[in-house]
């Protein structure tokens, strides 16, 4: 038996490693193991759940079944008594392990990647630290990937779990906001693909209120799309060094698997970070006071996904403003973003926290109502999201506590009641933000 392993890669089409399979065999069969270690946020879960009902379709489509089952790979392969097993890479401990125990029987291919992330170094031998080189590099060492035309035949029958025996579908119904926004799967991959020319991106990546974003990123994580014929299709340098940035995210957290709990720089160990479950439980119900962190945390609950200028100005409020640790934050994220990915997850917290790779300056503290007034000019995206504050001018709608009192009754704005008070004051924060990153 020959099977194909789905793993961050659920789609049929520009699928390098079921394109190697059926080359060799289009009796192939297709199987999503739900490993006993994914540990998964409940929005991926969700997307996890439609996309692998989307591709169940895909193949059915073509006269072939979808194998899914729950528990260890290695096991269920041994079970399977399989031949070969074709898959994707993605670089993971347990997929390591895998390879290592199928030994010939086993067929790895780089389908989800851009570059060979486990061999790709810098001209000393060593794992990127910075991006800017990592860019250079990768740009001289891409190479396209031609993928052969996909010829499937039905495979060996043998017992599938169903999908709702997965369990990946929230207990709470908090998923309809996200039905709406999103379509999970190849088909409506492609469809954000095709209507996302990128030409403008560069001039309107950084305003939250304009659709200037390719809101990609939830379908290339779930390998709905390949990143090759993202490149391909979007004909942009900003873009393209997103998607790099992606590359890089992978390759800090595969060469540095520690860092998704560790600061990479031991030296933020010492930072006085100050736990306070109020706090962090304001500042994920988006009720700071602060209208631009907030607008993007209700986003987030709302959508599953954030801007990614309101990524950096939230998360650089609560590791710098409230001092709670990048690990709270970064948690939070995995469990209600839809494109939560390990790499850009970590390499983002620890990026604007200063302890990562590339960090951002410890002296480089977002000021809130700055962002908003230059990022929303007019208010757009903070009244979308934080509807209590529709009603005020854009001259006080990123710091309604400093307006008159004739200024909120005018606007329907009762502090402390409608919409509230700033929990703290982001001058003094800053002030000891620094004072405590220079100790270090």
């Amino acid at each position: 038996m020959l099977v194909f392993w789905h793993q961050e890669d659920l789609r049929i089409e520009e699928n390098l490693g079921l394109s190697k399979a059926c080359a060799e065999n289009p009796h192939v069969v297709p199987i999503f193991i739900l490993s006993d270690a994914a540990q998964l946020g409940e929005a991926s879960r969700w997307w996890l759940h439609k996309s692998l009902e989307a591709l169940q379709k895909e193949y059915a489509a073509k006269g072939v079944k979808l194998i899914l089952r729950r528990g260890d790979p290695l096991k269920i392969f041994k079970e399977l008594n399989v031949q070969k097993v074709f898959w994707n890479q993605t670089f993971s401990e347990e997929e390591r392990l895998v390879a290592q125990e199928l030994g010939e029987k086993g067929r790895p291919f780089n389908g989800n990647h851009l570059v060979e992330i486990p061999h790709f170094f810098n001209k000393l031998g060593n794992p990127f630290a910075v991006f800017t080189p990592f860019y250079k590099t990768l740009l001289k060492e891409m190479k396209p990937v031609k993928i052969q035309q996909i010829d499937l035949k039905k495979g060996q029958e043998i017992e599938s779990d169903s999908l709702d025996s997965l369990k990946l579908l929230p207990k709470k119904n908090w998923t309809k906001s996200l039905e709406r926004q999103w379509m999970p799967g190849r088909k409506g991959a492609l469809k954000r693909l095709h209507t996302f020319t990128g030409k403008n991106y560069g001039k309107q990546r950084d305003f939250p209120a304009e659709k200037g974003t390719s809101l990609l990123s939830p379908h290339l994580h779930f390998g709905e799309l390949s990143p090759y014929e993202v490149w391909a299709k979007v004909d942009n340098e900003p873009f393209r060094r997103q998607l790099a940035w992606r590359e890089f995210g992978s390759s800090f957290v595969t060469h540095f698997p520690k860092t998704t709990t560790e600061n990479w720089q031991a030296k933020f160990d010492r930072f006085p970070w100050k736990p306070n479950a109020g706090s962090l439980r304001r500042w994920q119900k988006g009720e700071t006071g602060y209208p631009i962190v907030d607008a993007g945390m209700r986003q987030l609950w709302k959508e599953g996904w954030m801007h990614n200028r309101v990524r950096m100005i939230v998360a650089s409020f609560l590791v710098k403003d409230l001092f709670i640790h990048w690990k709270e934050g970064a948690a939070w994220f995995w469990d209600t973003l839809v494109d939560a990915d390990m790499g850009n997850n970590t390499l983002g917290w620890q990026w604007v926290a200063g302890s990562g790779p590339d960090a951002a300056p410890f002296f480089r503290i977002f000021n809130p109502i700055l962002q908003g007034e230059k990022f929303d000019p007019m208010g757009h995206y903070v009244k979308m999201y934080c509807p209590a504050l529709k009603n005020l001018s854009s001259k006080w709608v990123h710091k309604p506590w400093l307006a008159s009192e004739e200024i909120l009754r005018q606007g329907g704005v009762d502090l402390g009641e409608t919409y509230p008070y700033p929990m703290v004051d982001h001058k003094k924060m800053r002030d000891k933000a620094l004072a405590y990153f220079e100790k270090l």
